[in-house]
């Protein structure tokens, strides 16, 4: 570990003499140029302060210097065109000053710290790691939207987010998708949230035992606002006592327990995938191309009474397993207690496994989660930023806890709002002393993932493309990662058996020589390539036909009238119905306001939040599924449900035109002066 440790702070102090380095050749550039103080986010200086003179151009002879004599004649040999995108001097083609420095505010970051600093370092970017009184482009917060009042740049949290991937919220809304499309929603557990359906639970765990003997199954209990493992058990039997005393202190999910997970070295494990959720109007969402798995630190068994209680056997939580003294740190991506995804399907692919496939339906379960979140976000993100007025733009990294079971087949566990991105572990020197210890397998995965999520965010690459005319392109070339850092590896290590010789397109192109000798004139050009891949929209065509509910959304958000509300009112609810042209003989508006009344009743009874009063969008999801079965009988609920929002859409287009079509009117008929 010492050794180790050696080799991390040469490597850090090789970091830090580049950045150095980099900022003194920036800082020389800035001076020939006469960049104005400030410009590149420092303080303005005093009125009163001398200001350092910018250092005199030197007279080249080519130039003209009448001290030099008559200019030499020119050779024979003609002098070469400078390279696509450089001025006549070698240097880039710019438009005015080079851009500023990106800022960034990492002033509550909390644990992310430390690999948040060292990927702005390797962006050469501003970090304010005590906040600034002038707005920064990018605030990265550990927690929530709300640690922070800002008004303008980007934050890396949505608003509602926390709440929405807690247990109970997430369970409901992927039952809802699964009542919808119950094929396409399989990779999630069933579900039952205590202590509102614990009756249900027992009716039916004692409906499927009666119709088949042989089952035995085991559930396990996960308490709602529970982390890291914190009280997660597993029981038998919905009589168990533990159960009663879970009802009366707690809301919690009771799921059931996947038996066969799939096993390395006997031994269970998770993955954590990191997701990027960069924008929800219009969606995008990107998956990283590696992650983390997870290991458990006792051979795995199938649950019975006696192993019930064996959470190093059961559970892959790494703050559980941590503490065990099997657990094993390794340096190796590939060994240990923690280890790299893509280890992971090295060792399955060398098996014969499909890797593709594998990957394929992570990304189909990781989409399909992500759709039954976006409608109450939505719903969120409209309170905390009503449109017309400013606001931050949000994105997030979202932690996905996913198992393969035996067959292959991913299961999604769980979504963190707030994955854990250090990339230390504590190491215990004597009782109750410790000391943080550098975890490589973290820092490979969870800086790339910092960084690249930073890249894709930039709020000035526009800028940086125009200043950088026709060489801003990704010529890919590979920053080391860390563990070639610290195994001697770099950029002119010798190629593994993995990387093939150049193609005829990557061979050498003189262009790159001359490039290189202007430094810059990329500054992405020392990175690797994103480690981030979109999945939507890129596969929005595959998938689109889930978002009935996010439709649903739209029209709950058009009829909440008072902006920064998230509950829907009795009016704007009969609003709803009129316009929608929903009410007929069969279904007075008396009849709608007992509808509103009864769902309303018992969703508020439900849910904690009772800031206000009203018709939240999961009761109105209820109502909108009990009108499109009365209104469209003989088919499946999707069906039903995607015909009523056709013709809600169709009647709300028509009065827009007519409302259109009045304002116009309006407007010529006002005299002319």
């Amino acid at each position: 570990m010492q050794q180790g440790g050696s080799e991390r702070e040469l490597a850090a102090r090789w970091e830090a003499e580049a950045v150095a380095a980099a900022e003194a050749q920036a800082a020389m550039k800035e001076a020939r140029v006469g960049v104005e103080a400030g410009a590149a986010g420092e303080p303005e200086p005093a009125a009163g302060e001398e200001q350092p003179k910018a250092p005199e151009r030197p007279h080249a002879a080519e130039e003209g210097d009448a001290r030099t004599g008559p200019p030499a004649l020119p050779l024979s040999k003609p002098k070469p065109a400078p390279a696509r995108g450089l001025g006549p001097h070698g240097k880039p083609r710019g438009k005015g000053r080079e851009p500023r420095p990106v800022t960034v505010d990492s002033s509550k970051a909390r644990t992310s710290l430390e690999a948040l600093k060292i990927s702005i370092r390797q962006l050469k970017w501003k970090e304010f790691p005590f906040g600034r009184r002038l707005p920064c482009d990018i605030y990265w917060h550990g927690v929530s939207f709300h640690d922070n009042d800002i008004f303008c740049g980007q934050v890396n949290k949505f608003p509602g987010m926390t709440e929405m991937v807690r247990k109970i919220t997430l369970s409901r809304a992927v039952r809802i998708m699964q009542n919808l499309f119950p094929e396409e929603y399989n990779f999630y557990p069933r579900s039952w949230i205590l202590p509102d359906e614990f009756q249900l639970f027992v009716a039916q765990v004692q409906m499927v035992k009666n119709g088949d003997p042989s089952w035995k199954p085991t559930f396990i209990v996960k308490p709602d606002g529970g982390c890291q493992g914190d009280g997660i058990y597993l029981i038998k039997d919905p009589s168990d006592i533990r159960l009663a005393g879970t009802l009366r202190s707690r809301p919690a999910v009771v799921q059931e327990y996947i038996c066969k997970p799939l096993l390395i070295d006997k031994l269970k494990f998770d993955i954590r995938l990191y997701v990027l959720l960069k924008s929800l109007e219009p969606l995008e969402i990107y998956i990283a191309k590696d992650g983390l798995s997870r290991f458990c630190t006792e051979p795995y068994q199938e649950p019975n009474s006696q192993n019930l209680h064996r959470v190093f056997m059961h559970l892959t939580n790494y703050s559980l397993n941590v503490h065990s003294s099997n657990f094993v740190h390794s340096d190796n991506t590939s060994t240990g207690s923690k280890r790299t995804f893509s280890s992971i399907l090295c060792r399955l692919s060398s098996k014969g496994v499909d890797i593709k496939k594998v990957w394929s339906d992570i990304i189909s379960l990781v989409i399909k989660t992500v759709i039954a979140l976006t409608p109450e976000l939505k719903v969120f993100y409209q309170s905390d930023i009503p449109t017309g007025r400013p606001g931050p733009t949000c994105f997030q990294i979202l932690g996905f806890d996913i198992l393969l079971m035996k067959n292959l087949k991913p299961m999604l566990l769980e979504v963190n709002a707030n994955p854990s991105m250090r990339i230390e572990h504590e190491h215990e020197l004597s009782p109750g002393v410790f000391e943080n210890v550098p975890s490589l397998v973290d820092e490979e995965v969870k800086v790339a993932v910092i960084r690249d999520t930073l890249r894709l965010m930039d709020p000035l690459k526009k800028k940086r493309e125009n200043h950088f005319p026709a060489i801003y392109v990704d010529r890919k070339p590979r920053f080391p990662s860390v563990s070639d850092r610290f195994s001697g590896k770099g950029a002119g290590a010798s190629r593994t058996s993995q990387q093939l010789e150049k193609s005829p397109a990557e061979k050498e192109n003189p262009l790159d020589h001359e490039l290189a000798g202007a430094p810059d004139t990329n500054p992405e050009a020392h990175l690797p390539s994103i480690c981030l891949k979109q999945v939507f929209p890129k596969y929005a065509k595959q998938f689109n036909y889930l978002r009935l509910v996010d439709r649903m959304a739209n029209l709950f958000i058009r009829f909440l009238g008072i902006k920064g509300t998230m509950k829907l009112g009795p009016t704007g609810f009969r609003t709803f119905i009129r316009n929608c042209k929903l009410s007929s003989s069969n279904l007075s508006m008396a009849a709608v306001d007992i509808l509103y009344i009864d769902i309303t009743r018992r969703w508020n009874s439900m849910t904690l939040d009772q800031r206000d009063s009203g018709m939240c969008l999961q009761a109105f999801v209820e109502a909108f599924f009990f009108l499109a079965q009365r209104k469209f009988k003989m088919l499946p609920l999707h069906e039903q449900v995607a015909s009523l929002i056709d013709l809600c859409e169709y009647h709300l287009s028509l009065l827009d035109e007519k409302r259109l079509v009045l304002g116009g009117r309006s407007l010529h008929s006002i005299p002319h002066q």
